[in-house]
């Protein structure tokens, strides 16, 4: 089916257009601007503007947590620790009722290391499956757990961790200090430096999960792609961004995170009608609780980071760490936070339509997911149409009127 939507605003992942029309023909965009074709069924979206599908680089999900995604726009997760890689999401990637998926698997890092120290004694989460090919619900096959000491040990799992469906690779650089579990097993230098080596030697691009200014310095240090948090135990020095700046890697700031580390919950969010509309209860109590684990940290140092790698020109890439709806991974919810981390960027500095580029574009080019993040022919039908003008008011985000995955609508009330 074609289908035009007319009388738009658009932003295309980089810019506001002037032209107006943008023509779906089944899962493809396949022209912006001009006529729209006379056999198309008609969407008026004036009074709105449409914009490509968002992105969140920073998630760990579930499909019943890309359906909520879905529901506020975010049309791609990027998983930074758990079991949605190539050889698991099969059920997923036809499937248009849920946001795409790409995923790290499982981190390297030493046993007992981060992110072990999070998960209360005795919690036990509730058992996985999926579908077996005869539609029947399968357990899902044990994760590769690539705990790491040595350098050889962190050599030796990269090829495991490709053969296995990781899309990109994660490490852990963390001392448990920020989760307020100081002297945590952590990768030592040798180790993150020959891990991230052997990735790159499989063509593979590295992330680093690192919350303080030495880990980050470690992970320069080592030659990481990009970093899956902003540091937060102390101000930027003119050093570390220089530092940064020179290796050529993104960073994922994970705003809502760092402020729900510090207590700070997301309250305001969840009593938003625009979100409270789209959650459950359980994910309701947990934007309303938080981490708390850093109480002593600024958030206007963070955000004054955030603007001090922008303004040197460090690519930024709207995350939020969304997991599962427990109390204590508080403060952050899958789609809803990403809309939260916009109004963050802007208010750390950014323009709306820098905060846009964020969530749109620059994910798609740093993680190689060229046939998303933009409007343009051609391009995968990801799309997000919201009452109002975010490139000028970043909260009109908020105001959904229609998403659309690979071309195909999706209810957008909860349920």
């Amino acid at each position: 089916m074609i289908t035009a939507i007319i009388n738009a605003r658009v932003f295309d992942g980089e810019r506001a257009l002037r032209e107006t029309t943008v023509v779906v023909d089944g899962t493809r965009i396949v022209a912006v601007g001009g006529e729209p074709p006379a056999e198309a069924e008609i969407l008026d979206a004036r009074g709105g503007t449409l914009l490509p599908g968002l992105f969140d680089a920073h998630v760990h999900t579930s499909e019943e947590s890309l359906a909520l995604a879905l529901r506020f726009g975010v049309t791609t997760e990027l998983e930074m620790q758990g079991m949605n890689t190539k050889n698991n999401r099969a059920h997923i990637t036809e499937n248009d009722s849920v946001a795409d998926v790409r995923s790290a698997g499982f981190g390297i890092t030493p046993p007992g290391g981060h992110p072990s120290e999070l998960i209360p004694e005795g919690f036990r989460p509730a058992g996985r499956s999926e579908p077996g090919p005869d539609g029947k619900q399968a357990p899902r096959a044990a994760p590769l757990m690539p705990f790491s000491t040595t350098p050889a040990e962190a050599v030796g799992f990269n090829p495991q961790l490709v053969a296995a469906g990781s899309d990109y690779i994660k490490f852990m650089v963390d001392d448990g200090s920020v989760e307020g579990h100081p002297g945590l097993p952590m990768l030592d230098q040798a180790t993150l430096t020959a891990g991230v080596a052997e990735a790159h030697r499989h063509g593979m691009l590295t992330i680093a999960h690192t919350l303080t200014i030495d880990a980050t310095r470690m992970a320069v240090e080592a030659g990481i792609d990009g970093f899956a948090h902003l540091f937060m135990d102390q101000p930027h020095t003119d050093e570390i961004i220089d530092l940064i700046v020179t290796s050529g890697a993104f960073v994922v700031p994970c705003v809502v995170l760092n402020a729900s580390m510090m207590g700070i919950t997301g309250s305001a969010l969840a009593e938003d009608p625009r979100v409270r509309s789209r959650l459950d209860e359980a994910w309701t109590d947990t934007l309303h609780s938080s981490y708390n684990h850093y109480p002593q940290a600024k958030l206007q140092d963070v955000l004054a980071s955030v603007k001090a790698l922008h303004d040197a020109g460090v690519d930024l890439i709207v995350g939020t760490d969304a997991a599962l709806p427990l109390p204590f991974l508080g403060g952050v919810a899958h789609g809803a936070s990403v809309h939260h981390e916009l109004q963050y960027l802007v208010r750390a500095g950014l323009t709306p339509i820098q905060a846009l580029r964020a969530a749109t574009l620059t994910p798609a080019r740093r993680f190689g997911l060229e046939d998303r993040g933009r409007i343009g022919e051609g391009l995968r039908a990801d799309l997000l149409l919201v009452d109002g003008d975010p490139t000028t008011t970043i909260s009109d985000t908020l105001n959904l009127r229609e998403v659309w995955r690979r071309g195909t609508r999706t209810a957008l009330a909860a349920g």
